[in-house]
């Protein structure tokens, strides 16, 4: 199972963009996220905020699904 930081570095490599490119647009957008390195600094270390996650996947065209697992 792949942690969120890979799934979004998965969909970025797809879309061709970097985390920076897209804090970048994200900050255009008038989301509040660092842009000079410190978003993937804080999905490195696991301090990224959930609000962010939802927010970068949103701007992705992307959703968090929860579901309960099957046995």
């Amino acid at each position: 199972m792949l942690n969120i930081y890979e799934e979004i570095r998965i969909i970025l490599l797809r879309k061709g963009l970097s985390m920076r490119k897209l804090a970048a647009k994200l900050s255009e957008m008038g989301y509040k996220v660092p842009v000079k390195g410190g978003l993937s600094e804080q999905f490195k270390h696991e301090r990224v905020r959930f609000k962010t996650v939802q927010q970068i996947l949103d701007f992705l065209g992307y959703e968090i699904i929860i579901q309960e697992k099957l046995k």
